[in-house]
């Protein structure tokens, strides 16, 4: 019985890591803005190393455009 609620637990926690995962990939990498709400709060939640990824990932999709939350330097306007 508690074996089989431990599985549970398990397989419901790696369900919920790869479908954040995979929306927050679907925002760095393929959404039309980089202003999406959802977006920005899953990159907040990322760990610093995949932030940073995805930041420079969407520097490079949208060049011309201010960072959104997160990915904004000091100065607000610049990427990080």
């Amino acid at each position: 019985m508690m074996r089989t609620a431990v599985q549970l637990v398990g397989v419901v926690l790696v369900a919920v890591v790869l479908l954040l995962g995979g929306r927050w990939y679907a925002y760095v990498a393929w959404a039309e803005s980089p202003y999406d709400e959802i977006g920005i709060d899953l990159n907040g939640y990322a760990p610093a190393a995949l932030r940073r990824w995805g930041c420079h990932k969407m520097q490079q999709r949208f060049p011309g455009q201010i960072p959104p939350y997160g990915c904004a330097g000091p100065d607000g306007r610049s990427w990080t």
